[in-house]
């Protein structure tokens, strides 16, 4: 298994190191790779930095616990995801263009043809530590499938995913990123596809597995546990839930950046299919194994329901495959957790404070220093991986969604009109959240709604136009 796991891992670090001999010394190839990425990259890249440690270890043990009813967070955040990608995306990508932003901060800061210096720097703070803790997540996310499967300690996973990210960021910046992705996107895949027919010829076919599950008290209800409104009523509200939280990728730099470096020759409904159709099939065997593993593991109050796949790993599948399904687990997590450092680091030297940092040398000792920082979030963390990701995905969310909205509507505000919605939106969402309301509707509903509402009253502009 080790041995399999260390030529699988060897293969994905050649990709991506391999990108330093396209390097060039210059922020915009560091941080865009010269905004020349292809439409089958750019899907490629973008589903694998999306989904990452998150699907692998957060969504199975999500639905480990939930069971078929963690359908709907799927059904909504697909959904929510393809409305942003018809609605935002292609408006940032040529925004981004026509104001040469590196950054979703830096482009809303400019998006009304003139700088908001405060507004950029207050984005690019937030961003900087909600990234940090979600790429925290990430180093947890492959540190805890490495002490399962190797029976490593989880410091010594976090410190090596972090050297790893290191090295990546420093050998392409973003193109080692993207060539990385889009390979371990085919072995995401290809591992799931593997251990969900296993699993399923384990417990002996389909028809015997959906017996099964009918077996289990409360597992194959429609409805989810917990939820404060009752009913269907209740269902449709969590489903709108996570249609926003789908919705927030639009608040998400990392993945965003994608779309800013895509080549300007390049068609977005091509990048659409690559991205959708690998989206949809990997979330649906990411949920299928999630309902099996409560089949085949523990089911005690101690398990830990995030070490669920790697776990049923070990249990059905031979040596090298494990060190398959432990290669794409690492490098989903490291595809994320690159992406999120380098984004960190553009927020950083480029948003975070008065004049931009140009040096490349300065950029990458200050995306060192933020991998340090992140590493030892992510040594002292108590969360979950899944609360981590979806806290600081609301948050940023939150945060940019209802700027892009009002900017792409034609409204127009003033910097610190503006600067009050993201204050409105964020505070909201957190306050929300804080008295356990999350569990029954999204954070992200409450403050994407109410930031588009705020900005819809302070705008300034007498006739709302879309932007071109």
């Amino acid at each position: 298994m080790l041995i399999s796991f260390i030529l699988f891992m060897s293969c994905f670090a050649l990709v991506g190191l391999s990108a330093a001999k396209f390097a060039q010394k210059s922020k915009d190839d560091y941080y865009l790779a010269g905004r020349s990425v292809s439409a089958w990259l750019t899907g490629l890249s973008a589903v694998a930095t999306n989904n990452s440690g998150y699907m692998f270890i957060g969504v199975i043990g999500y639905t480990y616990h939930s069971g078929f009813a963690a359908i709907w967070l799927m059904f909504g955040w697909i959904v929510g995801d393809i409305v942003a990608s018809f609605y935002i995306h292609r408006h940032v990508q040529s925004q981004a263009k026509k104001h040469n932003a590196v950054s979703v901060m830096s482009l809303v800061s400019l998006w009304q043809g003139k700088t908001h210096p405060v507004l950029r720097r207050l984005l690019a703070w937030a961003a900087l530590i909600l990234m940090m803790s979600y790429a925290a997540a990430q180093f947890l996310a492959g540190s805890k499938a490495l002490h399962v499967l190797l029976d490593w300690p989880i410091w010594l996973g976090v410190v090596l995913v972090a050297i790893l990210v290191a090295a990546y960021c420093f050998a392409g910046g973003i193109r080692a990123s993207i060539w990385t992705d889009a390979a371990q996107s085919f072995v995401m895949v290809i591992a799931m596809g593997i251990l969900l027919v296993t699993a399923t010829n384990s417990q002996g076919g389909v028809s015997a597995v959906w017996q099964q599950l009918q077996q289990v008290p409360n597992f194959m209800n429609m409805q989810p546990e917990g939820l404060l409104i009752p009913g269907w009523a209740g269902v449709i509200a969590f489903t709108v839930g996570w249609f926003f939280a789908g919705f927030s990728v639009v608040g998400q730099p990392h993945v965003m950046v994608r779309f800013i470096a895509l080549s300007g020759e390049q068609k977005m409904s091509t990048v659409r299919i690559w991205y959708y159709v690998w989206f949809t099939i990997f979330y649906l065997m990411a949920t299928a194994v999630g309902m099996l593993s409560r089949l085949i593991l523990d089911n005690s109050a101690t398990f830990d329901a995030e070490l669920a796949l790697p776990l049923i790993s070990v249990e059905l599948l031979p040596g090298w495959l494990v060190g398959l399904i432990l290669a794409g687990i690492f490098a989903a997590t490291l595809s994320t957790a690159d992406s999120l450092i380098l984004s960190c680091s553009a927020a950083f030297t480029q948003d975070a404070f008065k004049q931009k940092i140009l040096n490349t040398k300065i950029i990458k000792t200050a995306t060192l220093v933020i991998t340090l920082v992140t590493l030892l979030i992510a040594l002292y963390a108590q969360q979950s991986v899944f609360s981590l990701v979806v806290f600081s995905w609301s948050a940023m969310g939150c945060a940019i969604a209802p700027l892009l909205i009002g900017f792409i509507r034609g409204w127009r505000i003033s910097e610190w009109g503006a600067i009050f919605v993201v204050i409105l939106s964020v505070g909201s969402s957190i306050v929300w959240r804080y008295f356990g309301l999350h569990n029954s509707v999204y954070e992200g509903v409450i403050g994407i709604l109410l930031g588009v509402i705020c900005f819809a009253m302070l705008n300034q502009s007498k006739k709302p136009e879309v932007t071109q």
